[in-house]
């Protein structure tokens, strides 16, 4: 057993157990050969007195417990509307030191309760006005799939070099919780996190994932250095160790000239509308004319501003997701309503709306309104929430939550990425929930957009923190695709991001306001727009490459025990 796992069980070896911790064949815990570990279980304690082999002690197991929680919580603390970043490292150094020589089994246990610590509290939000059951549901879910990286990251942790293997485990991770199941939530990627750090322009080289990536091998990185600085390594661990942390942040630097704010197509003045809501809450829509009326009232209010030359008269105008509920094609007076603040403003506006055939299922869809011509085209959000816009498994759902009844018929998905020709202007939607799934936001560039507009709706939860988390995820796709991010809110926190993730201007949540704001023009595609999954694609092989270097490991240690 290595004197670290040694140590965490709260003993120190002597006599028999010291001088087979001497021996080199117990230097390199899971090296072949090695007497202090059971190739197919991990390493074991090894008894002071006797030489016996025995499991880890009942409070080593349990402090690790303790900090394995403690390191998720650790890495909640670093996100919005926190500026903290730097802690994520710091986490997963801690969870790499609760890993450590762990079983896979244990990997797995320790791995979920890490996931407990940090998304209880990231995700408190989704339990906003339906109580604790979704919110607790959510977490457990998504906490077992966490629970699987923590059981490949001790089965890679015995590999040389482990910290590369571990990073692109975790990546893996998030691969899969952004597929599966129902579709699959991204929520809480590490990326998300780091908009203010220094590892952001890592976004704009390999996407979200080599972002992650970076911030993971930094802090496995840095708990073995610290471990084989405590153990007197020979040279060559020592510099995998370093190198570990140094090259996420070298990197990171180098890739900074991919960040850009240039205007290489012009500038174009845009205004994002925020009309607010009557209340917060799921039953913000029930008064779904006041929200629309809200919308329009302030549109016309800007309109006068322009006129009064108190506000520059923007090229395009970009309403909120569900800011109008009525369907304007369908009712009269929606229509009117909507295109009255249109014609004021003398402008093409984006409207948020949901559209409700007489079959099939509803649409979340942003309309183009012209101030001449009326609607002319429309996106339907291709990325539909569960639980949200539709319930899967609604009458086995409904035995826990009554709730479930309150989306009485489902929403659809659209098919094609929409970019809507504004006043000369590529203007691409992303709407709110889709703005998380990297594949939404890429294809939209790709199809043509010079700018992103997230459209979004969050007054459902209130002022709890998912709104800055959904901002941050907005200002790491800015830098991602090097696009201006307009993010019009019904209720906030609405804002005008720039292509490098600074925020220009903001909105208060629960206000209604108006941004308008000259912004740069981009057609240029990063290395990450161009190279799309393939990235992730190559960190996942990464991860294959290591578990199964393990497994050829344990094959050939058991047929040499035979």
């Amino acid at each position: 057993m290595s004197s670290s796992v040694t140590r965490a069980a709260g003993s120190e070896p002597s006599g028999a157990a010291g001088r087979a911790q001497a021996d080199p064949a117990n230097e390199h815990p899971g090296r072949p050969g090695s007497r202090s570990e059971d190739p197919d279980r991990g390493p074991r304690a090894t008894d002071a007195a006797s030489g016996a082999t025995r499991a880890p002690r009942k409070g080593a197991w349990a402090l690790r417990t303790v900090l394995a929680a403690l390191a998720g919580v650790l890495l909640y603390v670093s996100f919005p509307p926190r500026p903290l970043w730097w802690l994520a490292p710091f986490a997963l150094a801690l969870l790499a030191g609760c890993l450590r020589g762990r079983r896979a089994r244990a990997g797995f246990g320790l791995g979920f309760v890490f996931g407990l610590g940090y998304l209880l509290p990231l995700l408190v939000w989704t339990g906003e006005g339906v109580g604790p059951v979704p919110w607790l549901a959510l977490v457990t879910l998504e906490a077992a799939l966490i629970g699987l990286a923590g059981l490949g990251i001790a089965l890679v942790g015995r590999l040389p070099a482990w910290p590369l293997w571990g990073a692109a485990v975790w990546v893996a991770s998030e691969a899969l919780r952004a597929r599966a199941p129902f579709g699959g939530f991204s929520w809480g990627k590490l990326a998300f996190g780091q908009a203010d750090g220094v590892f952001t322009p890592l976004a704009a080289l390999g996407g979200t994932p080599l972002l992650s990536f970076a911030v993971a091998l930094c802090g496995f990185g840095l708990y073995e250095a610290l471990r084989v600085a405590r153990d007197h390594p020979r040279r060559s661990t020592a510099a995998v160790a370093a190198l570990s942390v140094l090259a996420p942040i070298g990197v990171a630097l180098a890739a900074r000239p991919l960040v850009s704010v240039a205007d290489e197509d012009g500038t174009a003045v845009a205004a994002v509308i925020q009309g607010n809501v009557p209340r917060a809450g799921f039953d913000f829509n029930a008064q779904r004319r006041q929200v629309l009326d809200n919308h329009a009232n302030r549109t016309i209010q800007l309109a006068e501003d322009v006129k009064a030359g108190r506000a520059t008269k923007p090229d395009f105008v970009v309403w909120p997701e569900n800011s109008s509920d009525i369907d304007p094609y369908t009712q009269p007076d929606a229509h009117a309503v909507i295109d009255r603040a249109v014609k004021a403003i003398g402008v093409p506006v984006a409207i948020g709306s949901v559209l409700a055939p007489e079959t099939g299922p509803l649409r979340n869809t942003m309309i183009l309104w012209d101030p001449v011509k009326g609607p002319t085209a429309t996106y339907d959000k291709r990325k539909i929430q569960p639980f949200g816009e539709r319930i899967p498994m609604r009458s086995f759902v409904r035995l826990f939550s009554s709730d479930v009844d309150r989306v009485r018929r489902d929403f659809g998905p659209g098919k094609e990425p929409g970019v809507f020709d504004m006043a000369g202007t590529g203007v691409g939607m992303v709407t709110c929930y889709e703005a998380a799934f990297d594949d939404a936001v890429r294809s939209t560039v790709r199809a043509g957009a010079q700018v992103i507009a997230v459209p979004s709706n969050n007054a459902t939860f209130g002022r709890t923190e998912m709104t800055y988390q959904q901002l941050a995820m907005d200002r790491i796709r800015a830098v991602e695709h090097s696009r201006t991010v307009l993010v019009p809110v019904t209720s906030g926190v609405s804002a005008v991001i720039r292509p490098d993730g600074t925020v220009v201007s903001q909105t208060q949540l629960f206000t209604a306001d108006a941004l308008v704001s000259e912004i740069p023009l981009r057609s240029t595609q990063t290395p990450a727009t161009r190279l799309g999954p393939l990235p992730e694609y190559a960190l996942l092989l990464v991860a294959a490459a290591g578990l199964g270097w393990v497994l050829v490991r344990r094959t050939g240690a058991r047929r040499t025990d035979a």
